[in-house]
């Protein structure tokens, strides 16, 4: 059985692993892969979802990837990119969703994080239930 240190050396060099690699998500903003824009300024870019968890499921992500894998591995530095992008979140779903709506952020294997660039999902367009898990 593997040490707690060990297992965290693991998981520090499989997240540098993840930094290094472009994701779908860097290949849509270089639009290397189509996506259906739907919102997009010089920091963030906002895209409908492809496998869609209510009528209305967009993803706002950063352009830069620029080691932004998760939210808990933000820096200082991201401190504004990360207002920007919540700011971008809301003034969308208004128009989206104007009943209401839920932002998600998937962080890390238990937080079923998929693509490591962070991203906002935005979902609406029905009623949402609580707890979400």
């Amino acid at each position: 059985m593997a040490s707690e240190e060990q297992k965290a050396a693991e998981a520090a060099a499989a997240g540098d692993a993840v930094r290094s690699s472009p994701t779908i998500f860097d290949k849509i903003v270089s639009k290397e892969i189509p996506a259906n824009v739907i919102y997009e300024d010089d920091q963030c870019l906002a895209f409908r979802d492809i496998q869609p968890q209510a009528p209305t499921h967009f993803l706002v992500i950063p352009k830069t990837h620029d080691g932004l894998t998760q939210l808990s591995r933000a820096r200082d530095d991201q401190e504004q990119l990360l207002g920007h992008l919540l700011y971008v979140a809301g003034q969308v779903a208004k128009k989206e969703c104007p009943n209401g709506f839920r932002v998600v952020v998937n962080d890390g294997k238990e937080g079923c994080q998929s693509v490591y660039h962070l991203h906002l999902h935005v979902i609406g367009g029905r009623q949402l239930k609580w707890p979400p898990g």
